[in-house]
């Protein structure tokens, strides 16, 4: 063979080699479980914004497509623990009994900022609930929740002794004894569901946040909407990865990564919870026929007497109880106080 031919063998080997090693060095492309409408802040924004931290974080190596429909909102946690899907934001209370520790978090008098909350939530998670291991299998990468309940309703509300007798969707875990206190008539559906049924009559209002005006079209079925500024509740939520989907990345990935989630990723995904909440008070505002209104002082004050009564319920009757409730409680309205503050 001659020196012509030898090089065009060894050039060609080397190309062949090159190209094996590129296949074998293809991104890997998590697959994001999306449960909620995709014109819903989560899938609009705060999803699409998670990949592109993803792939920076990892030079490109690491993305993530967001895939529909593959399981119903209660299933999210299972269908990331069986591998179903990779990435998925899960309700805590949709699976009862799963999650107890969660309990604290969905807890009235934490109005305001859905950013700090979702930081002092993780700081809380980090001292007292992370070693209950109460998430298995599942890599928590968030913890956070939507901005203050409200009720949203076809008739507008001015007093709080007119929501006794109201039929309600309540979703689950406090906001469950949240409607108690308040004397309504709880009906319980999945969120891509409150629109359908406001809209046939089934339900008087609902208990849900304001980014629910855009993100669930509540400006079209529910016009009118009604604020306790102490918040009548929370809905504690987690953004959770398979822990051998995580496990399976290179340990140069698993540590930039890890640089992303926790505390960090749970301050930006309350910084979106707190925009998507902008843009439902911007819908109600463009609708023209919606209507916003805050509890009076006196309606504040009877609200606060309830809320502390369910604060008191949860607390003696903690379902975790390897965990000090009472601790953690005020642990974390003390962490929320500062952030807020802006401490």
């Amino acid at each position: 063979m001659n020196k012509t031919n030898k090089l065009t063998v060894w050039l060609t080997a080397a190309a062949a080699a090159m190209s094996f090693t590129a296949a074998n060095a293809q991104e890997t492309t998590l697959t994001i479980s999306a449960w909620a409408p995709p014109t819903h802040g989560v899938n609009a924004k705060m999803f699409p914004d998670l990949i592109r931290r993803i792939e920076e974080a990892t030079d490109g190596r690491v993305t993530a497509e967001m895939k529909f429909n593959l399981a119903p909102p209660p299933a999210q946690a299972d269908i990331i623990t069986d591998g179903i899907a990779d990435i998925a934001w899960i309700v805590h209370n949709y699976s009862p009994g799963r999650f107890p520790s969660a309990t604290i978090a969905e807890l009235p008098g934490f109005g305001g900022s859905a950013e700090a909350y979702s930081v002092a939530y993780w700081r809380t998670f980090e001292k007292f609930f992370a070693q209950a291991n109460e998430h298995r299998d599942l890599k928590v990468l968030a913890l956070h929740s939507h901005g203050d309940g409200m009720l949203h309703s076809s008739t507008e509300i001015e007093t709080l002794d007119q929501i006794a007798g109201m039929k309600l969707r309540i979703g689950g875990g406090v906001a469950g004894l949240v409607g108690e206190a308040l004397e309504a008539s709880a009906i319980n559906v999945p969120a891509p569901r409150v629109y359908e049924t406001l809209d046939s009559n089934a339900a008087d209002g609902v208990l849900m946040p304001m980014e629910a005006k855009l993100g669930f079209r509540l400006t079209e079925v529910a016009e009118h909407s009604y604020q306790m500024p102490s918040g009548f509740y929370h809905t504690s939520s987690a953004t959770v990865m398979n822990q051998d989907a995580f496990n399976a990345l290179s340990k140069e990935d698993q540590a930039a990564l890890d640089e992303l989630f926790g505390e960090e990723l749970s301050r930006i995904t309350g910084a979106y919870w707190d925009e998507f909440d902008a843009d439902g008070f911007a819908a109600l505002e463009a609708a023209g026929d919606n209507t916003f209104r805050t509890a009076s002082e006196s309606d504040q004050a009877a609200w606060a007497v309830k809320s502390d009564a369910i604060v008191a319920e949860v607390l003696d009757s903690f379902p975790a109880k390897n965990i000090d409730a009472p601790a953690a409680y005020e642990f974390f309205k003390a962490e929320f106080s500062r952030l807020k503050d802006g401490g």
